[in-house]
């Protein structure tokens, strides 16, 4: 072989791996984080028996639309304390959901255990994406509808860190003495699993590589 076909062969080398990742493209290769969601089914995850059918899988995302119900993570990771959670998400024109932690599942009703990180731009809540619903609220997350973006949840000990695309909108330390939200609800920190909300029959959402990394 010559030496000019052995340029070419070195450029084209360089060439291909040059190309970026698609940007669907799963994240889970990032240093310390698993994937969460394989892209293809409901491999460990569990859908509240209360409207089953508002989750589905499409086209390598989790889609929420149609009457309440909640999708839980039981797969072999959990249950999560201290941990680094992202992924990417999508709302459409008026949509309400929410990312719930250090929760636990439940057949119907909405979660009475853990935290809600909001996922709501144009809904007619004012509490925004990113929000940590009813305890540190964000009124203009700075984004919009039927655009990918991605949410971080960062608990270590009493500290709640939400980000989206990577500024922080909440930085938050729970009371050593924090009392229950209410008599029906627990929003407190100790250890349990991550949910994704569908809230209502006129809101849909999508949900993408999701991955955690344990800290």
């Amino acid at each position: 072989m010559s030496k000019v076909c052995l340029a070419g062969l070195v450029i084209a080398s360089c060439v291909v791996a040059a190309v970026p990742a698609p940007a669907d493209s799963p994240s889970g290769a990032e240093e310390g984080f698993v994937a969460l969601f394989d892209g293809q089914s409901l491999d460990g995850w569990k859908v509240s028996e209360e409207n089953p059918d508002s989750w589905k899988v499409q086209d390598g995302k989790l889609v929420c639309e149609g009457p309440r119900a909640h999708l839980f993570y039981v797969g072999e990771l959990a249950p999560f304390k201290d941990f680094h959670f992202k992924a990417e998400v999508m709302t459409t024109p008026g949509s309400n959901s929410g990312i719930y932690f250090h929760t636990k599942y439940q057949p119907s009703g909405w979660p009475k255990y853990g935290y809600e990180c909001q996922v709501n731009i144009t809904h007619k809540d004012p509490k925004k994406t990113s929000s940590l619903y009813s305890v540190k609220n964000v009124d203009d997350p700075g984004l919009k509808d039927n655009e990918w973006y991605t949410q971080e949840i960062i608990v270590r000990g009493k500290e709640i860190t939400l980000k989206v695309n990577g500024k922080v909108m909440v930085q938050y330390t729970e009371p050593s003495d924090q009392e229950a939200f209410s008599d029906s609800f627990e929003r407190r920190l100790g250890e349990g699993t991550f949910a994704l909300q569908a809230h209502d029959p006129d809101s849909k959402a999508y949900f993408r590589n999701l991955r955690v990394k344990k800290l």
